[in-house]
């Protein structure tokens, strides 16, 4: 005797394993970026600084580098890092840190400089705030090849330009794990010479 059709087994199985199967996105993406650790950082390809000449990549040498691409005030993950960012700006700018926001557009609307500029002031921003017009350094370090669910991603490199440290996007806020491992990282950092 047949109780039910075999497509309604797939659709339970799935309906059960799907939420299973997200949990594991997350160590994914940590497995991801686990690879690019003690790679160097390529040069960018950016444009339009913001508040800053224009720096390349090489220019930064000796400094610890965090570099964090955001989009929009309505991106509710670069709205929510934003003050960890300008945090890590004021406290250790003074001892090496350079902080460096890549924007990087993601509206059908053509890309107004005006907006990023009030954007980025809006958000409190004191570093260099540069273009990543389409997305093409944020595609070499993080996007090409890897299916990844954020692009609100950091990268934290060492004085030599070698990525020591990813936090893969979303947000950090302070008082959260990630928050607290970004800023422990940017102090072993710093200490090292």
């Amino acid at each position: 005797m047949k109780s039910c059709c075999p497509s309604y087994f797939r659709s339970l199985l799935a309906l059960r394993i799907f939420p299973f199967a997200l949990s594991f996105l997350p160590a994914l993406h940590a497995l991801a970026a686990d690879k690019l650790i003690g790679s160097p950082a390529p040069e960018w390809q950016v444009t339009n600084w913001l508040s800053s000449p224009s720096l390349q990549l090489k220019d930064l040498r000796g400094k610890v580098v965090l570099i964090r691409w955001w989009t929009a005030p309505d991106c509710p993950y670069c709205k929510a890092t934003a003050p960890a960012l300008n945090e890590f700006y004021e406290t250790f700018h003074p001892r090496g840190l350079k902080v460096i926001g890549l924007y990087h557009h993601k509206y059908n609307s053509p890309l107004d400089l005006a907006s990023v500029k009030e954007f980025s002031q809006n958000f409190g921003f004191k570093f260099p705030v540069a273009i990543d017009t389409d997305w093409k350094t944020l595609r070499r370090w993080w996007l090409d090849g890897h299916p990844r669910a954020w692009t609100s991603v950091t990268f934290l490199l060492d004085r030599q330009g070698i990525i020591r440290h990813i936090h893969p996007g979303g947000e950090y806020v302070k008082g959260d794990k990630d928050y607290a491992a970004m800023k422990d990282k940017i102090e072993e950092l710093l200490a090292e010479k």
